[in-house]
């Protein structure tokens, strides 16, 4: 198995390209992969650079309806029109953050190897995805400015449009998130009652970025409980994107090695 971080907010190689955005590039026996393309053809440019070739991916996950994790979509397209795009059907519909539209570019919507899902899906043996996350505890204080467009109204978004990939290989589980805009505890829970059991990996964006302004203290004792919940798995989590350095480093001083940063370009097993 092979994971690369194609793109995140930090640049961890030479020539590699850093934007506020995620992709993953993953390898398994049976499949090559995206997990998200991040927001630019920063994923095409990237790729290039550290001699992957995109054009022999057979699968593409949208983590969720996000232009920062769809914007690659439509350059990766033209370079490989054949690999399947499988979103949630709500990833389709219109987020904002406040009155700016970040929803993904609605041409992704016409190509004709997008797959709609409602739900979770099983794909093979090796892959799994999942959504259905309704639990609240520890729940992101940023999602509070996003919504969704309800019959022609902004209404709370409730992240039914996110899902996880969940990669069996070589009798290790490995779960992968965009941004855990449900929150990363939350998302356990639900992993839990498919598995009965907690993943080896979790490769995930924590939503804990703040662009202004110090934490409140709600918003860092979330940070705080979650990481102490996280320390106390047997599982190793990567991170980066959306979580943001002050809270990664809160969270580093509670975890130690088992959390580990992401930067664009660097190889992850």
């Amino acid at each position: 198995m092979k994971i690369v971080t194609l793109v995140e907010n930090t640049c961890g190689a030479e020539n590699c390209i850093a934007e506020h955005g995620l992709s993953i590039y993953i390898e398994t026996e049976k499949h090559r992969l995206l997990l998200d393309t991040g927001q630019t053809d920063a994923v095409v440019r990237n790729a290039e650079v550290l001699g992957i070739d995109l054009r022999a991916v057979d699968t593409v996950i949208l983590s969720h309806g996000h232009y920062d994790h769809a914007g690659g979509v439509l350059p990766f397209s033209r370079l490989n029109s054949s690999a399947q795009i499988i979103m949630q059907r709500s990833a389709a519909e219109p987020h904002y953050n406040g009155e700016r539209y970040i929803g993904i570019d609605t041409a992704i919507l016409r190509l004709p190897n997008v797959r709609l899902t409602d739900g979770d899906l099983k794909i093979d043996d090796e892959l799994f995805l999942f959504g259905n996350v309704t639990g609240r505890r520890c729940y992101p204080q940023g999602n509070g400015k996003l919504s969704r467009l309800e019959n022609g109204e902004k209404v709370c978004d409730d992240f039914r449009h996110e899902q996880c990939l969940v990669i069996t290989q070589n009798d290790k589980h490995w779960l992968l998130s965009g941004c855990a805009h449900n929150g990363i505890l939350n998302i356990l829970d639900r992993y839990r009652e498919l598995f009965d059991s907690h993943p080896d990996y979790v490769l995930t964006g924590f939503h804990m970025m703040k662009r202004e302004g110090e934490y409140t203290a709600e918003e860092k004792a979330v940070i705080i409980q979650t990481a102490q919940e996280l320390s106390r798995l047997d599982t190793v989590f990567y991170s980066g994107h959306c979580t943001g350095a002050p809270a990664f480093a809160l969270m580093k001083e509670i975890m130690g090695d088992k959390l580990i940063a992401l930067h664009s370009g660097e190889t992850v097993i």
